[in-house]
């Protein structure tokens, strides 16, 4: 069963380098933004920043690996720790297939787009 329904991959500078989501009403580059500010918050506030919050049937969880920060939303009905390992698996593919590539890419957003195919397995679909 999949569990994790879209997926964000940013710097912590808050410039997405990877985003997959199924709606687009939010620009990559804003929602980044939003979510490295509100990670800085929360790291002021506690040591570590964010690992998760939910809003009204959505989990969204974070995971920090390599100055990266992966973003993943997720059903609530799924127990924490299967999102969490669904999305370490994730993170942990795409260190091992770019972690040369990473600081190269500094700044270009749609560098790592073939992503996508290498994780189809992890991510929801769509349905209408």
């Amino acid at each position: 069963m999949k569990v994790l329904q879209n997926l964000w991959i940013m710097e912590k500078s808050g410039i997405v380098i990877f985003h997959r989501a199924f709606d687009e009403s939010i620009a990559p580059q804003m929602f980044g933004a939003m979510m490295s500010a509100l990670n800085t918050f929360a790291d002021h506030l506690s040591n570590g920043g964010l690992s998760n919050f939910e809003s009204n049937n959505r989990r969204f969880t974070f995971i920090k690996k390599h100055d990266l920060i992966f973003i993943a939303n997720s059903s609530k009905s799924f127990p924490q720790k299967k999102v969490n390992k669904e999305l370490g698996k994730v993170a942990n593919k795409f260190l091992k297939l770019y972690s040369d590539k990473i600081d190269l890419s500094t700044g270009k957003i749609g560098s790592f787009a073939e992503f996508n195919n290498e994780i189809e397995d992890s991510l929801e679909e769509k349905t209408d």
